[in-house]
């Protein structure tokens, strides 16, 4: 028993030999792998570090220094610079409708011809009748010539010749009174014809073939968008302080954030009395007839005194939160410099800062650049 006993017992220190050499060899494996993998991110975290983050490619343009002026930018709509509703001067039945909205019109073109067999029979009979009492005419003078002849040898009575004279005199009148008869019936027949009076959009049809149209009925609406109308209702304060006949910017942004150069035409003298407001209109040309009626017109109006501004390109101002910021380039890294825009000169910003003519800051790719970040500039 004793010796079975012992066995166990050599069998149990062996068993607890080989579980402590196991465990042993465990931890140290684990302490192995941990210093390697420690080691291996340092040494990426070095490697990193020795070769820095890529540079990012930005463009740049230099801070200016310019004469600008005050200015004010206000919101306006177009219409066009004329817009009529072409009416017919003589009434008639629609035979042929021309147009339809939408349709670009040249100055004099048929718009509608209305029906005029009445007044073409009319006009028949009236030139008929001239031509009547016109052979009249020439026998009266015939014998008013005649007359006189036997008149100066005193061999015809005084009667008789003031009679063949007072006959000629009816019959001139007559064929007078013809002549303008026949003269307003080829007009009114010329008026058949509605023409366009001109150049324009056909924006509205106000008849069709088959309708009666009577005198000063509308026939359409037609807008002239070779120029356009700005109408801006301006602050008391700025509209004093604009002159007739100056220049303006006006920016159409649903077509081009490019500033066009327009022209005020008139500063009307009555205002809004409950908004302190003042009509402005201002004049654009639109020779290529982009610019519809109705769009929306950013004007901006100079209502200040000339100073000088620092100018950036509005693109290097960047917005983070409240603040403004652009950055500066130094050494090939950036450097984020708050500002205060003054104002917006065209595609420029007016600002306040802590920034130098020609100094370089970033106006493409700004966008995720951070404090310090390595750049580098493209052309």
């Amino acid at each position: 028993m004793r010796g079975i006993y012992l066995s166990q017992t050599n069998k149990g220190k062996k068993m607890f030999s080989i579980r402590y050499r196991l465990t042993v060899t465990a931890v140290m494996f684990f302490f192995f792998m941990t210093a390697g993998s420690i080691g291996l991110v340092e040494g990426a975290h070095a490697a990193e570090k020795k070769t820095g983050q890529p540079a990012v490619p930005v463009r740049v343009a230099a801070v200016q220094e310019r004469t600008v002026t005050e200015q004010v930018s206000l919101i306006g709509t177009t219409e066009p610079i004329r817009e009529s509703m072409v009416a017919s001067e003589v009434s008639g039945r629609v035979e042929v409708f021309y147009v339809k909205a939408g349709d670009f019109i040249k100055e004099k073109s048929y718009l509608a011809v209305l029906g005029a067999t009445d007044l073409k029979l009319r006009l028949r009979a009236a030139e008929a009748a001239r031509e009547g009492i016109n052979a009249q005419l020439i026998l009266a003078e015939k014998e008013l010539d005649r007359l006189s002849t036997l008149r100066n040898t005193k061999s015809v009575a005084a009667n008789q010749f003031d009679e063949a004279y007072f006959n000629h005199s009816v019959l001139t009148q007559e064929l007078l009174r013809s002549d303008a008869e026949i003269e307003r019936l080829a007009q009114e027949l010329s008026k058949k014809n509605v023409a366009a009076p001109f150049t324009g959009f056909v924006a509205e049809e106000h008849t069709q073939v088959g309708e009666w149209v009577t005198t000063g009925g509308g026939i359409v609406t037609l807008v002239d968008l070779s120029s356009i109308l700005i109408k801006v209702d301006v602050p008391e304060k700025d509209a004093v302080k604009i002159v007739p006949h100056s220049n303006v910017d006006v920016v159409i942004k649903s077509l081009s954030e490019k500033p066009l150069s327009a022209e005020v035409v008139a500063v009307l003298p009555t205002g809004n009395a409950d908004a302190r407001t003042f009509p402005v209109h201002i004049k654009l040309s639109n020779s290529d007839l982009r610019i519809k009626s109705g769009m929306e017109a950013v004007v901006t109006f100079k209502v200040g005194e000339r100073r000088k501004a620092l100018l950036v390109s509005k693109d290097a101002v960047v917005a983070a939160g409240n603040q403004r910021m652009v950055y500066r380039v130094v050494s090939e890294q950036v450097l984020p410099v708050p500002v205060k825009v003054l104002g917006y000169y065209g595609n420029d910003a007016a600002i306040e800062g802590d920034l130098k003519p020609g100094q370089q800051v970033v106006i493409r790719g700004n966008e995720r650049l951070r404090p310090g970040q390595t750049v580098q500039v493209i052309e």
